[in-house]
């Protein structure tokens, strides 16, 4: 195949940009740090969106939608959060010719305008839970964007809840972040992920607990694909979301919040691509078969229209690309670039044998296979592509992690990998010293890979690494 991207070897980060260029997956905006999804880029989206979303859902929690728009004041009532989001906040001072009375900020995350409206909401136990989730854009102010990694204008969604004791919130935080988080990154996007607990200077801005799932990604940074935190009673304290309890007595809530974002696009890029493209795990892969005519006459089309149709009667995604008119070698490039999991190739040689060629995109290989014996070929190649992918993630990101002993020694082996270290060896000020270098505290986690209940655990295990 003709060389059309960077190779990952030779310069990782243009080799990302390259790809995402390629694949027709997105495009820069007109402002500086945002992006255009193109139509490619975005149907990956949806698939994540339309997995997650069934997720969160049988978590319980019902879908709403708040305002873009949200009065500085609100921001200001927690100032924890306020201190955490001033360097990102997008301010609109005039509107429709004059200047505004109040600032209003350009939803950040919406903690504070949700609180607002549980208030109002919430009069007695027995209205709690209270379980919120809403798909929207939100606006952080970066220095240095990177195409879904980091973009001034993301789309994601954010879980907001309300409950009745400190119990129920954290159970509720633990079951987003380990069955919906961890369970999608896993089950789906075939990413191994290492669950922890975020260090006090790590932790989301307001928050009292932030867990998190990190992944490793093809240059060995670190990515936070999603965070789930407890929130305390901050936010209830500042924003009055309070019930009568069942003897009668005025108590504040507890809430939760949590995320993930389009930058589980960018790493699912840098976890499985190749220097051939983006490689799809066929769980979320929008066209997960396509039927490719090589050449034109002598029955093809026929063939591959019927093969179209015993795929999509077998429950696989599929598309025929019919387009004979196109040079065949510049339409493989473009599955292979946007990482259609399997092509089934259909000439008139290869029907002439009774035969379609399978090109699975995971392994490279290419196999004649009866036409008979196409359907349950590629359904078998499926299941058994999504799987090599975790495996192939999995091991890597084993073999370039170490156990060391030292914040030093940690230091060093982040510089090309992670490194897993015992968190007394670094606490505070190693981790200010660390940060000095580069390098952060990604999680904290036991030594049986659990979550820990607090930072003071004895024992706790630290991974550190360069990241995104």
């Amino acid at each position: 195949m003709a060389r059309v991207l960077t190779p990952r070897a030779e310069d990782f980060p243009r080799w990302y940009q390259d790809l995402i260029a390629k694949a027709q997956l997105a495009d820069n905006g007109p402002v500086r740090g945002t992006m255009v999804i193109r139509p490619a880029g975005y149907a990956i989206w949806e698939h994540m969106q339309a997995d997650m979303d069934r997720r969160i859902k049988e978590a319980g929690v019902q879908n709403a939608y708040f305002p873009l728009f949200i009065p500085e004041s609100y921001l200001r009532r927690e100032a924890n959060h306020v201190e955490g989001f001033s360097p990102e906040l997008a301010v609109v001072t005039h509107a429709g010719g004059k200047e505004l009375a109040e600032p209003l900020v350009v939803r950040p995350t919406s903690e504070t305008v949700i609180g607002e409206f549980m208030a109002k909401w919430v009069d007695s136990y027995r209205d709690l839970p209270l379980l919120l989730n809403q798909w929207a854009n939100v606006v952080r102010w970066e220095l240095r964007p990177r195409t879904f990694l980091r973009t001034t204008e993301f789309l994601w969604q954010e879980g907001h809840t309300a409950h009745a004791t400190e119990e129920d919130a954290r159970e509720h935080a633990r079951e987003i972040h380990k069955n919906v988080y961890e369970d999608f990154m896993v089950s789906m996007l075939a990413i191994p992920v290492v669950p922890g607990r975020k260090t006090k200077g790590e932790r989301f801005a307001g928050a009292t607990n932030t867990m998190t799932v990190e992944a490793m990604m093809g240059d060995m940074k670190a990515l936070q694909m999603g965070t789930s935190h407890e929130l305390g009673q901050n936010f209830a304290k500042a924003f009055d979301i309070t019930y009568s309890s069942a003897a009668g007595k005025v108590e504040h809530a507890w809430t939760t919040s949590w995320g993930t974002s389009t930058r589980m696009m960018g790493g699912l890029i840098m976890v499985h691509g190749d220097d051939n493209g983006l490689r799809l795990p066929p769980r979320i892969a929008p066209i997960q078969a396509q039927v490719m005519v090589v050449k034109a006459g002598e029955g093809v089309l026929e063939a591959a229209t019927k093969l179209t149709e015993e795929l999509k009667a077998a429950g696989v995604r599929v598309k025929l690309d019919a387009r004979a008119d196109i040079p065949f070698g510049r339409r493989a490039v473009d599955a292979e670039l946007q990482g259609i999991p399997v092509r089934i190739e259909v000439g008139p040689r290869d029907l002439g044998a009774g035969n379609a060629v399978v090109a699975r995109r995971i392994d490279g290989t290419k196999t004649p296979v009866a036409l008979a014996e196409v359907a349950a070929t590629v359904t078998a190649a499926l299941k058994a592509d999504q799987q090599r992918m975790y495996d192939d993630a999995l091991a890597f990101r084993e073999t370039n992690t170490v156990d060391v002993k030292t914040l030093g020694d940690a230091i060093e082996a982040a510089q090309t990998g992670w490194a897993r270290v015992p968190w007394s060896a670094v606490g505070t000020e190693g981790e200010a010293e660390a940060n000095g270098k580069a390098v952060t505290v990604r999680c904290l986690f036991r030594e049986d890979g659990s979550m820990p209940d607090s930072d003071d655990e004895p024992d706790l295990i630290a991974i550190l690494a360069r990241s995104y």
